[in-house]
């Protein structure tokens, strides 16, 4: 992933609503997040990593669901096929995180490992799917994925759930009652 700036550009020359600047935004955002969580103390630390998990996991979601059939289309199976593990093997990281106290050592390096392999990930799509999303799809067809991108993530969890990543049909079987969990959780932790 370039660094947030360098995505905002990119995305800025891309019109609104299409599905690569949602994607480019998205990982700028990302980007700035995890900035922020090593910047952070204490409650602080807390609170931008459960904004960041619930950004990762319904982004990687929505992705899964809406670019990753396309990218095979347009990339190819093997491109599409090296996200989803990347994506998979994030979820169980993301949830090893989830466990573990914000504040100590432990997590601060597991955190930087993770952001590193993020990094990567993204890298990869801004590399190898984006252009091909980009050059395989009309400027319509791009506007719609970016309308149904965000809509997905409106339904999609904000935990990361091991069990069902990667798999599309079991992502989206438990949609909608691993989002109804995960944001009740979300509402407990912000109330106390």
């Amino acid at each position: 992933m370039g660094d947030a700036t360098e995505d905002m550009q990119q995305a800025s020359k891309l019109p609104e609503g299409d599905v690569i600047r949602i994607l480019l935004e998205q990982h700028a955002r990302i980007s700035t997040l995890f900035t922020d969580v090593h910047e952070a103390i204490g409650t602080a630390r807390a609170s931008i990593f459960a904004e960041l998990r619930a950004m990762l996991v319904v982004h990687e979601t929505a992705e899964q669901l809406v670019l990753r059939p396309e990218s095979k289309k347009v990339a190819g199976k093997d491109v599409a096929d090296a996200r989803v593990e990347e994506e998979v093997e994030a979820t169980k990281v993301l949830a090893d995180l989830e466990k573990m106290d914000v504040n100590s050592a432990e997590f601060h390096a597991k955190l930087t490992e993770f952001q590193k392999s993020v990094d990567a990930h993204a890298e990869a799509e801004e590399n190898d799917e984006f252009p091909a999303i980009l050059a395989g799809c009309t400027a319509e067809e791009r506007q719609s994925m970016g309308r149904l991108l965000l809509a997905t993530e409106e339904l999609a969890p904000t935990r990361p759930h091991p069990t069902t990543a990667g798999h599309t049909v079991a992502t989206v079987l438990t949609l909608p009652l691993a989002a109804i969990v995960d944001r009740t959780k979300d509402a407990i932790s912000k109330a106390g």
